[in-house]
């Protein structure tokens, strides 16, 4: 669909004038509500997403400050030992395939709390990390992880470089699309990169969001849905050149890119690359046809969703959800779906027990009250981990109860 917007392409100025897909106005997906807090309002800010008809790259134009999304920030990566296996996986592949040693650095952007990095140091590979959130940064300084606590840029960049040195591998997941000034963050990279270095960034693929529809992927604090046509773009307008790409099954489906200096020619470009690239294309990913389908699907998963709640419902059936990620905020105030179809939130995060998720207000709990108050339905907003949490909470299945898995649309396992 074509309009007129006052936005403008985050990395080539092109005037927004395609929609991507609109969900209304949402409350920024990781404002927890703490309980005596309640009668304050939430913020609910504009989530209608575009994709730029020059460059390609899918987008959310800014609604709040970088400092009001992640200043103080309540996601913690070390909740999951999935991920924190995929992490340990990922520095063994690198410190084997890039031969690093005790002469190298590693430096992740966006470093969290230390959660990959801590798999570098114990190979006695030399690490720091880039945190912009200061309790998180805080978390992995307390951990022995060395953080600098800011957001990075070109500036930071240049300070860093300044004081440590540069990074003979740079590594950054899912970090990509937090990233609101995407020539400042690209440009940094492109400053703080060893001559001769590798860079990796991981984040989730806008070819699988779409393939999956996904839609629970677009919340304030994603302000880019990427694709390797606009990230090889934007990568090579600041002298990079992405040489390798692999998928990962991370977040419903994410791409890896390696990239290095336009100018070292040391790493020649894979075919992964351009098979992607193909890929991509072919499901039509420069077409604005195939974009402006992607808002019918998603209104179609969001009425099988409440269908499903409002049958089950009306027949006596107990439903819980579990995970407070910032999809699911995302997936629950786009569906309307509040205290009358879901009774509470169960999450293993310790920095989430106790709150209310923002917009809906739900409750959010330790999972051990699933097995006090035994559900009919364990919703699983983080659907990315359905594996995982269905191995956790085991035990559902011992009463009879379900999982329902909502992404790309109702399951029931």
């Amino acid at each position: 669909m074509s309009e007129t917007s006052p936005h403008r392409c985050r990395f080539c100025d092109t005037p927004l004038k395609h929609t991507f897909v609109d969900l209304g106005v949402g409350p920024l997906v990781d404002a927890y509500v703490p309980p005596d807090d309640l009668r304050r309002m939430d913020p609910f800010l504009p989530m209608h997403a575009y994709v730029c008809h020059h460059c390609w790259l899918v987008q959310l134009p800014q609604a709040a400050t970088p400092e009001e999304l992640f200043g103080d920030y309540p996601y913690f990566s070390s909740v999951s030992p999935a991920w924190i296996e995929h992490a340990r996986r990922y520095a063994e592949m690198a410190c084997q395939r890039f031969s690093l040693d005790g002469h190298s650095r590693v430096i992740e952007l966006a470093s969290n709390d230390g959660y990959l990095l801590q798999h570098f140091k114990a190979q006695g590979v030399p690490i720091l990390g880039i945190e912009p959130a200061r309790n998180v940064a805080a978390a992995a300084m307390a951990a022995g992880i060395p953080t600098v606590n800011a957001f990075f840029g070109v500036d930071t960049a240049r300070r860093v470089l300044a004081e440590h040195g540069p990074a003979t591998l740079m590594a950054g997941n899912n970090v990509m699309a937090h990233v609101p000034d995407r020539n400042d963050f690209i440009g940094g990279m492109k400053i703080l990169l060893a001559e001769g270095g590798v860079l990796t960034m991981e984040f989730p693929h806008l070819l699988r969001t779409m393939q999956g529809n996904q839609f629970d992927q677009v919340f304030h604090e994603h302000f880019s849905y990427l694709s390797l046509v606009a990230v090889q773009r934007m990568f090579a307008h600041h002298g990079l050149a992405v040489f390798d790409v692999e998928e990962v099954p991370t977040h419903g489906g994410s791409i890896r890119v390696y990239a290095r200096h336009a100018e070292d020619k040391a790493r020649t470009v894979l075919p992964s690359v351009a098979d992607l690239l193909a890929r991509e294309r072919a499901y039509g990913l420069e077409d604005l046809a195939c974009y402006a389908a992607f808002s019918d699907r998603v209104k179609e998963t969001k009425w099988k969703l409440l269908e499903f709640l409002i049958r089950e419902r009306r027949a006596g059936k107990r439903i819980v959800a579990y995970g407070a990620p910032g999809k699911g905020a995302t997936l629950l105030n786009y569906c309307g779906v509040r205290g009358d179809l879901v009774d509470y939130i169960v999450d293993r995060s310790p920095h989430k027990q106790g709150l209310y998720m923002p917009g809906v207000r739900l409750p959010i709990f330790h999972p051990d009250k699933v097995a006090e108050d035994k559900p009919d339905y364990l919703l699983l907003l983080a659907w990315n981990w359905a594996d995982e949490i269905m191995v956790q909470m085991a035990h559902v299945r011992e009463w009879g109860g379900r999982f329902v898995v909502p992404i790309p649309e109702v399951r029931v396992v």
